[in-house]
């Protein structure tokens, strides 16, 4: 009994040792592991889930369905232009002037302002080939205006719209001018009348087709306080009148 007790007094305190010194040498392998994983290995390593989405069939979707061109409520038969205009509404809504989807008026070329604003149109690319405001109540600017309409070469559409007041300053020869050009309400436009045109130059538009359209201010009815609702025209012009 005491050569078996001495034996084990003798032995265990060693084999603690050793299986202390084991423990130790294991955790610090895994230490390193993780050391060495965490340095070497990219951070944006690929996830579970994105392993399990490789080998799945590509989900296709079709492009959300586009509305017709210049928010029309039908789209134009194929070799027609589309157009679209808008009055300004009250003081501080400004005009829409849209030909083929292509919108003229935008905060980098519009000030609030009183008077009318012209769109000049190439009619053989359907391009804007100049745009111009011009203020018809703080000064006048018929002119100028006129100007403006005489220069548009042979093969263009114009497009006009009121924001405001388009008529305290408008001189009858401009007006006489606008009326040259087609118009059958120009000469009747009032104090913040809402007016919007079309009218082209070389070339005669349809008969079938919106070109004019005029409301005036009355205070029983007007939308805005002071100012009457907007108006607009929409239409397709053919593209083969010249």
């Amino acid at each position: 009994m005491f050569l078996l007790g001495g034996f084990y007094s003798y032995f265990f305190p060693f084999t603690v040792v050793l299986r202390l010194f084991g423990f130790l040498l294991i955790s610090l392998a895994a230490w390193c592991l993780g050391y060495f994983v965490g340095a070497h290995v990219p951070q944006n390593t690929v996830s579970i889930a994105a392993l399990q989405e490789i080998g799945k069939k590509p989900v296709l979707r079709a492009p959300a369905p586009k509305g017709p061109k210049c928010g029309l409520w039908a789209p134009c038969p194929p070799g027609n232009f589309a157009f679209r205009i808008l009055s300004g509404g009250g003081k501080v809504k400004r005009p829409q002037i849209c030909f083929e989807d292509d919108e003229f008026i935008h905060k980098g070329n519009y000030e609030t302002e009183s008077g009318i604003i012209i769109a000049i149109v190439n009619y053989e690319t359907g391009k804007l080939m100049s745009i111009k405001f011009f203020e018809m109540w703080a000064k006048d600017h018929s002119s100028e205006m006129v100007d403006f309409i005489r220069k548009a070469p042979e093969g263009t559409v114009l497009l006009m719209a009121t924001q405001d007041d388009g008529s305290t300053r408008l001189k009858d020869y401009a007006k006489k001018l606008v009326e040259e050009l087609g118009s059958k309400e120009i000469k009747n436009i009032k104090f913040r009348s809402s007016w919007v045109f079309i009218a082209a130059k070389g070339f005669t538009l349809p008969d079938n087709i919106q070109k004019e359209k005029i409301n005036h201010s009355d205070q029983a009815k007007n939308r805005y306080k002071g100012w009457p609702a907007e108006v607009q025209i929409e239409d397709c012009i053919p593209r083969n009148l010249n």
